[in-house]
């Protein structure tokens, strides 16, 4: 190879990494396994895995990579029939320690009949308590569908089948409420056994008499910052979830899928010590902070609106 292409190779693969996008939708590039041994399963070229869990062990696996801000999208079907007791996580966060932070999506599992619950919650500095809980207007062990992080220094959105189901807003510089905005956060999926607590506070146990239960994993995509990349997080013009702004569209499916199927918020004040919601509970989901580059436009977002869907049968 001349001096000169391998000049340009270089430069090409410093110009991709520097981006830190990665949507490789590859296993074997972007992941590698935690625990549970053959437990996790690699089908169609390592595009699409399965976690299994049985009586002994469940399964999981993380990014090799740590990103500073991101999107991150999964598509995922849920274990069918009784799921009571587990859990199926899709998740970031930094080390575990006493202030570490985290980003939650998990699947609290039920007996048959029962729908799944979305459990979704924040930790910054080791500080968590923000949960909100959600049903799905779809059976999700059905197909798959796809479920998505968005996390930029402004704000946390959570995505079902890109709908708006929930907001976060760093609200950390006027009323002191710690947003996760300086530690690198893997991401996590896992396939567990929490019976002690994750269907109706541990009162329905696992059943493992039919067996095994399985979860599919597929199409993953990462556009996501590595640590490093100091001007990565500022690049709104090639960071579309830098910017991204629901819109009206944006928000008035927000407050479909709240009013709808939000089945618990932490900030009801019946929640709270002598019925005060914490203070960020005061700034509602749709007001968002005012934009900190006003040249710069907020990339405008449009929901599918297409499919609202009715609430699920099971």
């Amino acid at each position: 190879m001349s001096s000169c292409k391998l000049s340009i190779t270089v430069l090409f693969l410093t110009l991709f990494m520097m981006a830190g996008i990665a949507a490789s939708a590859n296993f074997w590039e972007d992941f590698e396994q935690t625990y549970g041994d053959q437990r996790l399963q690699l089908l169609d070229g390592g595009k699409h895995f399965t976690l299994s869990q049985d009586a002994n062990s469940g399964a999981g696996f993380k990014s090799k990579n740590e990103y500073l801000f991101g999107r991150f999208d999964m598509d995922m079907k849920l274990a069918p029939g009784n799921s009571a007791g587990t859990v199926t996580t899709f998740y970031l966060s930094s080390p575990q320690g006493h202030e570490h932070d985290e980003i939650d999506i998990e699947f609290l599992g039920n007996s048959s009949g029962s729908p799944y619950t979305l459990h979704t919650n924040v930790f910054s500095k080791g500080k968590g308590n923000k949960e909100q809980q959600f049903h799905l207007w779809f059976d999700p062990t059905q197909d798959f569908h796809n479920y998505t992080i968005i996390w930029n220094p402004h704000r946390i959105i959570w995505m079902v089948d890109n709908s708006p189901i929930r907001i976060f807003n760093n609200v950390e510089a006027s009323i002191d409420v710690p947003y996760p905005h300086s530690k690198p956060m893997r991401i996590y999926c896992s396939f567990w056994n929490a019976d002690d607590w994750a269907t109706q506070g541990g009162k329905v146990k696992a059943d493992w008499s039919q067996g095994s239960k399985t979860v599919s994993y597929k199409d993953h995509k990462i556009n996501a910052c590595l640590p490093w990349d100091q001007g990565c997080a500022s690049n709104t013009a090639g960071n579309s979830w830098q910017n991204i702004d629901l819109g009206r569209l944006g928000h008035d499916r927000l407050r479909w899928v709240q009013e709808k199927y939000r089945i618990s918020n932490y900030c009801d004040p019946s929640k709270s010590p002598q019925g005060v919601p914490p203070r960020e509970c005061m700034h509602s989901e749709f007001q968002s902070p005012p934009n900190p580059n006003p040249a710069t436009p907020r990339a405008p977002y449009i929901p599918d609106l297409k499919n609202p869907g009715n609430k699920p049968k099971y």
